[in-house]
């Protein structure tokens, strides 16, 4: 296995951004979930003002992921976290993840961390680091945040359902609110059954109103 080191992006990695956007892309396309778009441009602005964590192998790109800050800095978020095919089934997803959850909370102290996601394996690892599921109406009301939801394939979905609900689940990490280390939350047989009940009934809502339309 190649030797990889997650750093705190700067100016000296903004020739990744372009690979990173493909990935991040190319991953959503491979299963077939919503996400929202990133542009290259918005990568390079990331690493320059410090909110972007990269791992490399080398100059090779081998995992990113990056800050959002919210509703003046109330709230943090992790968004893009992807990790390269070449690098994949290796662990280093939770492993940047954690370097950024860490470096959030030293750099943000008082800020709640929170992220909307499909995907039952970061749910996981948001639950090992404290996260708890929780309403869309305990996340930020910022709506620059949910207009980044936009380029997502549901977002007519979130929009039907005035914001308050969509595919994606939401999570929030309080700092004032710190777990007790033996409360656990997560099965993955539930929550994988509860996204399929939710998946199904938010697309009949959809294909409801493209047939109305």
């Amino acid at each position: 296995m190649k030797q990889v080191h997650i750093v705190i992006a700067n100016n000296s990695h903004l020739h990744h951004a372009q690979e990173i956007c493909e990935v991040i892309s190319g991953s959503a396309k491979v299963r077939g979930t919503g996400i929202a778009k990133r542009t290259p441009e918005y990568v390079q602005t990331k690493m320059n003002n410090g909110n972007a964590i990269i791992a490399l192998s080398g100059d090779q790109f081998a995992g990113f992921c990056y800050i959002e800050v919210w509703g003046h800095e109330k709230y943090v978020a992790h968004s893009g976290l992807i990790v390269h095919p070449d690098f994949r089934n290796q662990g280093l997803a939770k492993k940047i993840k954690e370097f950024t959850f860490n470096y959030s909370l030293s750099k943000y102290p008082a800020s709640k961390v929170f992220g909307i996601t499909t995907g039952l394996a970061v749910m996981k690892i948001n639950s090992d680091l404290g996260y708890k599921p929780v309403t869309f109406s305990e996340l930020t009301d910022d709506p620059k945040f949910w207009a980044g939801c936009r380029t997502c394939t549901n977002y007519d979905i979130l929009t039907s359902k005035d914001h308050k609900m969509c595919l994606c689940t939401g999570m929030l990490y309080d700092p004032n609110k710190k777990r007790k280390k033996k409360e656990k939350w997560y099965n993955k047989k539930v929550l994988k059954r509860l996204k399929n009940i939710k998946q199904t009934m938010l697309t009949t809502n959809k294909q409801l109103l493209l047939w109305k339309k």
